[in-house]
């Protein structure tokens, strides 16, 4: 029946540390974009964002006109 009076306090200061730490994660973000990361993992990074005009293809253009 004593070690409940140890237990007790502990299991209190423990909640109390996990509640502090899942707070900290909410407040810095990690839970703001949940189906970002899962798709991020399927794009194809190699593909440039803009595409590049090499300088053939720009002369090629200059003379259409």
């Amino acid at each position: 029946m004593n070690i409940l009076y140890l237990l007790i306090p502990l299991g209190i200061i423990f909640m109390a540390v996990i509640l502090a730490a899942f707070l900290w994660t909410v407040r810095a973000g990690q839970y703001d974009d949940m189906e970002g990361p899962a798709h991020r993992i399927l794009m194809d990074d190699d593909d440039p964002r803009i595409p590049r005009r090499d300088p053939a293809s720009r002369e090629q253009h200059e003379e259409d006109r």
